[in-house]
């Protein structure tokens, strides 16, 4: 029988994005977790009372790891931030489940949602907030269909039902990140973040 002892939250929360990149959202629990840090299930319960719990800090670590976003979040501009932002997530597919599931609150994301406030409201930005949700959304739901970009290509469109869409559909190249990079360039050319597009 495994003896309870301290829980490390900084290994409880790698191990958990680790069990999720490995085998997705059903993967992780607290068992799981338990198991693969050879401890008593119940040592994780006196400090995460869920799976939720494990959830949260496992997000929040997978940001924390990722170099690229990390140094984007330091010193990139708004558009290659939120590239960066979409690059994280199309790698980490169970991120956008947890975020549709949770909002995300840990030190990492706090920071991130900060710096698009910050570089926002430089820019001008009516209403920063919202046109950071806005962008977050869009960059989320973008990651979230990327994986389906193969299969968009091939699944077949009736072009007696939709002709101006099937003739289109068959010459757009497959592309997410084009396809996330163009929709940033309108989103930014709006009227309420014309502003945020000038450097």
């Amino acid at each position: 029988m495994k003896r309870a002892r301290s829980v490390d939250v900084a290994r409880v929360a790698h191990t958990a994005s680790s069990i999720l990149d490995e085998g997705g959202l059903r993967a992780l629990t607290v068992r799981a977790v338990a198991q693969r840090l050879d401890i008593a299930p119940a040592s994780l319960y006196s400090r995460f009372s869920s799976s939720d719990d494990l959830f949260d800090v496992a997000l929040d670590d997978a940001l924390g790891r990722d170099a690229e976003l990390q140094s984007a979040v330091r010193r990139a501009p708004l558009d290659a931030l939120m590239v960066a932002y979409f690059r994280h997530l199309v790698r980490r597919p169970w991120a956008c489940q947890v975020i549709a599931m949770r909002a995300p609150r840990g030190p990492n994301y706090l920071l991130l949602s900060e710096r698009m406030c910050v570089l926002l409201v430089e820019r001008g930005s009516a209403d920063p907030l919202g046109d950071a949700y806005a962008l977050s959304n869009f960059v989320i739901g973008s990651a979230t269909t990327a994986p389906i970009a193969g299969h968009e290509r091939v699944a077949p469109v009736d072009p007696r039902l939709a002709p101006t869409y099937a003739t289109l559909h068959a010459a757009r190249p497959e592309d997410p990140e084009a396809v996330l990079t163009a929709g940033l360039t309108a989103l930014l050319a709006a009227p309420g973040l014309r502003n945020a597009c000038r450097r």
